[in-house]
């Protein structure tokens, strides 16, 4: 059953459901921290409007930097500014940052633990149509490799406005992973959300589940959805909101795994370095545990629509529903 202990969306099954992009929560979230805050400034590498930084740039247009197609560049910028206590966000492509610049961001913003927040707007297969070549299935092990780095991933746009808020206030480097789909809200505005605080969405009406299913990002819906399909086979299981991959909430990941000997990993992202590797690395230290990783295993994307792609690479509902059975 939905855990409405922590006030999810009621209408979250039904097949209406408000769909939403994260990078949108980004961008309202982005607003809210420049009028709260003076030093928060925003750098944007010709992408303005796909990133959604455009209300912030007209609102604030003194504390909007265009820096054209220079990511590298950009990533200095950010630092520099950072050092004389400015709060920059600076927006791309995941492809293109940090993917493009990621030497930038390890040595001038991770090395010198500068506070600057790093987003993407199109991340994972989700991007669709644009294809392989900038369908980034590897930013989040290139981010939780880094020194210092704080890692989020919203699962909707709710979450995606109270992270961009949230990590506004923190002086650590941040990669904030968003995409350009439109995505169903699961959460609410009285769902709390906390750096590096996962939560259980999903559980057994009574008695101790027998899968936990962990995913971040949107693609925690896949997950979701599968669960309700699952629970009314008879089969229980939890599913976890990871949303803060790095630092890992290391007590709740042992706490499923305790309860249901059984894990499952959801993310729109290589399986190797990714969502499912992190959970693994704690689980291998304190609680060994069988545990299924599904995502993308060492193949670059294509073009397809999102749900097609989910259902190619086996992060759909069904492939959920399967490797749960199985």
């Amino acid at each position: 059953m939905l855990n409405q202990n922590i006030k999810l969306n009621t209408k979250v099954f039904n097949p209406d459901v408000e769909k939403k992009s994260t990078r949108l929560g980004f961008g309202e979230g982005l607003m809210q921290a420049g009028i709260e805050n003076d030093n928060v400034v925003a750098l944007c590498a010709d992408l303005k409007d796909p990133t959604k930084m455009n209300q912030f740039a007209d609102k604030f247009p003194n504390r909007y930097i265009e820096m054209g197609i220079a990511e590298q560049n950009m990533a200095s910028v950010a630092s520099g500014m950072a050092s004389m206590g400015k709060i920059p966000f600076m927006a791309s492509f995941a492809i293109f940052s940090p993917g493009r610049n990621w030497e930038q961001i390890r040595t001038t913003i991770c090395y010198n633990n500068q506070t600057v927040k790093i987003v993407s707007s199109h991340s994972g297969t989700a991007v669709g149509p644009d294809g392989g070549s900038h369908q980034c299935l590897e930013d989040i092990a290139l981010a939780r490799v880094l020194p210092n780095m704080v890692l989020i991933s919203p699962c909707d746009a709710i979450e995606a406005r109270k992270a961009t808020i949230a990590i506004a206030k923190t002086k650590d480097p941040t990669y904030l992973r968003c995409t350009r789909n439109d995505t169903p809200i699961i959460t609410t505005e009285e769902t709390s959300f906390e750096i590096g605080k996962a939560q259980i969405i999903f559980q057994p009406e009574n008695g101790l589940a027998q899968v936990g299913i962990i995913a971040t990002g949107p693609v925690l819906y896949n997950a979701l959805i599968a669960a309700k399909k699952l629970e009314e086979s008879g089969i229980k299981v939890k599913v976890m909101n990871l949303s803060t991959i790095k630092p890992l909430d290391v007590e709740s990941v042992l706490s499923i795994a305790k309860e249901t000997k059984n894990i499952i990993t959801v993310e729109d992202h290589q399986t190797a370095g990714g969502m499912g590797s992190a959970v693994a690395e704690c689980l291998a230290e304190f609680y060994p545990t069988k545990i299924k990783f599904l995502g993308i295993k060492n193949k670059f994307g294509q073009s397809g629509e999102p749900e097609e792609l989910a259902k190619y690479y086996k992060f759909d509902v069904e492939s959920i529903i399967e490797t749960v059975k199985n």
